[in-house]
């Protein structure tokens, strides 16, 4: 059993910032990759930001230079800095995990249950 707990959504103005973090707790031997995606009103979810153990980070292109992706080992957490926020950043906000239960377990994905943001005109 895995626990993804997010927070830091709201509503903020345009050329704000807010900063989202999703803690992952339960039966978890290793985390592979955490990442952000997001999904708008009446369009598919799509990837915002993922970092890997080894440092990995990728970001979509429309959200690269002003959100930060980072990570706390120690804690199992990923973060997601977002500044200069634009009314196209609106959506629901989901956290992901890619990890395994035991050291030779197969690899397991889980989602949270998605945190609202809104950036106001």
């Amino acid at each position: 059993q895995v626990q993804l707990v997010e927070s830091g959504g709201g509503l903020v103005q345009a050329g704000g910032s807010l900063r989202l973090s999703c803690a992952a707790s339960g039966i978890i031997f290793s985390i592979d990759a955490m990442g952000w995606y997001r999904q708008a009103p009446g369009k598919q979810r799509e990837l915002v930001a993922t970092i890997t153990r080894p440092g990995s980070i990728n970001y979509a292109d429309s959200v690269a230079g002003r959100f930060t992706i980072s990570r706390d080992y120690a804690k199992n957490t990923v973060y997601l800095q977002m500044n200069s926020l634009k009314p196209d950043d609106t959506g629901v906000y989901f956290c992901n995990v890619d990890f395994r239960a035991t050291r030779i377990g197969a690899k397991r994905s889980y989602w949270g249950q998605g945190i609202q943001v809104t950036v106001s005109s």
